[in-house]
């Protein structure tokens, strides 16, 4: 595991009158338009990003496979690696993305359905091109036998995996989920709360920290930035090895190389060139 830390731009795809396009949302909901998907990642590279990552956020519920147009036209136009996820449920699947260029290749929902598919894909391809998604959000009823951790207020919660784009909860503890993917051979976390995706509020540290503590494999932190500081948090506090972003980025707030000339400044080490 490389002492650097990461920045990887998040561009959440969506596709929207036949077209796939770059959304944002608060809280997995209430999306909008961005842009052209490739487009942002021609611009990122040329930032700094170290990695970046699409998510077809809908393609599990609504059953379609993800965007292989996608990830080929990527492929032509950067040199930085990149992962893609969504509507991905089979070995093939992860084949046909990689192929098209892809670095790694993420799946969610399909590994909850059937763990098996992680070790047959780590198998497949290699562990280090799987990533395991684990969307998760806070859950003050505290089920017996799940990891209950104080919250910033006090009060206490666990954990819940999310599965379908945040759509359906299914009682499974985020961070026994994080130990038996990375047993089943996924090479990659990358963890995103729910309940702080687009909010501007920050990571999930409690979540973060939670997951990182669990387990050896790389924890990408996702969900809640407003800004470099934020990013430095998940990496002092919670242990994350790469921070996630969108909306800061797709905004035009901060850039990536920006965002990493804060974190140098305050003794993080990152990439930069």
């Amino acid at each position: 595991m490389s002492d650097l830390k990461r920045i990887i731009p998040c561009l959440d795809v969506k596709v929207v009158d036949g077209q796939p396009s770059v959304v944002k949302g608060v809280k997995f909901v209430s999306l909008s338009r961005q842009g052209d998907p490739v487009e942002f990642a021609i611009r990122y590279e040329e930032q700094g990003a170290d990695e970046l990552v699409f998510l077809d956020i809908t393609a599990s519920a609504e059953g379609r496979k993800t965007m292989v147009d996608v990830a080929r036209r990527t492929a032509q136009a950067v040199s930085i690696p990149f992962a893609v996820g969504g509507g991905i449920g089979s070995v093939e699947d992860i084949v046909e993305i990689l192929d098209a260029g892809a670095e790694k290749v993420g799946i969610n929902t399909a590994a909850v359905k059937d763990p098996d598919l992680i070790k047959r894909a780590s198998k497949a391809v290699g562990s280090e091109r799987i990533i395991v998604a684990i969307d998760a959000r806070r859950n003050p009823d505290l089920k017996k036998g799940a990891n209950a951790f104080e919250l910033e207020d006090g009060s206490r919660a666990w954990f819940e995996v999310v599965i379908y784009g945040g759509r359906k909860p299914v009682e499974i503890d985020a961070i026994e989920w994080a130990r038996r993917v990375e047993e089943l051979g996924a090479g990659e976390i990358l963890l995103t709360s729910m309940d702080r995706d687009g909010t501007n509020d920050g990571y999930d540290i409690p979540l973060t920290r939670a997951v990182s503590e669990a387990v050896s494999v790389p924890v990408i932190a996702s969900g809640g930035a407003k800004n470099p500081e934020h990013m430095l948090e998940a990496f002092r506090k919670a242990g994350a090895d790469a921070a996630l972003a969108a909306g800061i980025f797709h905004r035009g707030e901060f850039t990536v190389r920006g965002a990493k000339e804060y974190l140098r400044s305050h003794g993080i080490a990152v990439k930069l060139d």
